[in-house]
């Protein structure tokens, strides 16, 4: 087994949900050779306020519904919230971040991605100047 590992360095997003799946992309074209057409793809955020998930790629409306539901679940300025330093987003950020999770593995099918039709690799950004995100990438083949 082959391994390939870069690191991608996202800009910063406003609070969100981001389709990167271009990115990835692009990352994993310069990172691959031509020759590599099966294996497995991981993807690693290295943060705690923000996640990686996979959905719709199409229509705009489950992102914006998304972002609606975790602000549901995980609201900010809640009196109980002990984790306030740095500022009143940043616990409920630590929690979307749990329930998504920072890490997915795709399939590489062909050199490619193994997204279905309507699939897109998200980032989640959940803190309102949440900065740079840095991805690790990891192909094995």
């Amino acid at each position: 087994m082959t391994y390939h590992q870069t690191t991608l360095t996202l800009p910063p997003y406003a609070r969100g949900i981001h389709i990167i799946t271009p990115r990835i992309k692009e990352a994993i074209a310069d990172l691959l050779p031509n020759s590599a057409k099966t294996g497995l793809v991981h993807l690693f955020l290295q943060h705690t306020s923000a996640s990686l998930a996979i959905n719709e790629n199409a229509d705009p409306d489950v992102r914006l519904d998304t972002e609606d539901w975790l602000n549901k679940i995980a609201p900010a300025d809640q009196p109980d919230y002990r984790h306030t330093f740095e500022g009143s987003d940043d616990l409920p950020a630590h929690f979307k971040s749990m329930l998504l999770g920072i890490s997915l593995t795709i399939p590489l099918v062909n050199g490619q991605l193994g997204l279905g039709m309507w699939q897109g690799v998200y980032l989640c950004e959940h803190r309102d100047y949440g900065g740079q995100r840095k991805l690790i990438i990891t192909i094995s083949t």
